[in-house]
């Protein structure tokens, strides 16, 4: 990993090794049960016991991206995700904050209304079309995932003639450019774990991760407890970690920049492991 910075709010934050972002969902349905936080006080011990672990980032989710999950209007994520920022804000006042959502009018208004400085795209500006122009307006850092379709639909669009990675590369590549075009500078790359991706496909990608360093952008993986690690062992999502933890590690051989996960200690732990044996 090379090292990399982000502009957070006129800040520049300079990371000169692997970064830890801490998932926090306040979201009843999340598909990890350990990872939901449906009231303020509990975000309160979510974060802070993640800050002590060693999270650089956290990372605030109201809508449930899992397959068959309920819709949730806007209205409704906006209402969960101001209860959740205060109290990430309350928790860790100096952690910068990623807001996952795929809606521009919620992406606008937990930038400038409720203090986030990150957005997670899941679908890459594909769900919203109005997305790349806000993200360019409110001059904030922007993970731009590779997906298709939608949550209910993606397993169904699986096919790459030209190979998962040789795919998932030509689809992001536009969009890399065209964000760049529109003066959004900071741009992280995520390739989409179990995103329209077989079992086979998430492994596959996993294999190539070194080839996305083609884009000279941040590289964010996010594999925690995933389907990729419960179908492949026969475990669920409550077992994953130790797997979970193994492909983190992977990842990060292969110039990972930023790890999205559950569980911050294991993660911070493999990143020092990974940083020491380059230093050596």
């Amino acid at each position: 990993m090379k090292p990399f910075s982000l502009n957070i709010k006129g800040r520049l934050v300079t990371f000169c090794r692997p970064a830890v972002m801490a998932i926090i969902n306040v979201t009843p349905d999340s598909f990890y049960a350990g990872s939901r936080s449906l009231t303020p006080g509990l975000v309160e011990e979510r974060v802070r016991t993640a800050v002590a672990e060693g999270a650089d980032m956290i990372d605030v989710g109201a809508y449930s991206s899992r397959p068959g999950a309920d819709d949730v209007s806007a209205d409704e994520e906006i209402r969960r995700l101001a209860s959740g920022l205060e109290a990430v804000r309350k928790a860790a006042p100096d952690i910068p904050i990623s807001v996952d959502t795929f809606r521009a009018d919620v992406a606008r208004w937990c930038v400038t209304e409720s203090g986030a400085d990150i957005i997670n795209d899941i679908s890459g500006g594909t769900l919203d079309d109005r997305m790349f122009e806000t993200v360019a307006s409110l001059r904030v850092p922007y993970i731009l995932m590779h997906m298709r379709g939608t949550p209910s639909t993606m397993q169904s669009l699986t096919d790459y003639p030209d190979g998962v990675t040789t795919g998932v590369m030509s689809e992001l590549a536009p969009k890399v450019e065209r964000l760049a075009l529109m003066g959004v500078s900071d741009v992280i790359v995520d390739p989409g774990f179990g995103f329209a991706k077989t079992l086979e496909q998430n492994y596959r990608l996993l294999r190539d991760l070194e080839i996305f360093e083609r884009f000279g952008l941040p590289l964010l993986v996010g594999v925690s407890r995933k389907s990729m690690v419960t179908r492949l062992l026969g475990v669920s999502a409550a077992e994953a970690l130790n797997a979970t933890t193994v492909i983190n590690t992977l990842a990060l051989e292969r110039g990972a920049s930023i790890l999205r996960v559950h569980d911050v200690k294991a993660a911070r732990e493999a990143v020092d492991i990974i940083t020491c044996l380059n230093e050596v």
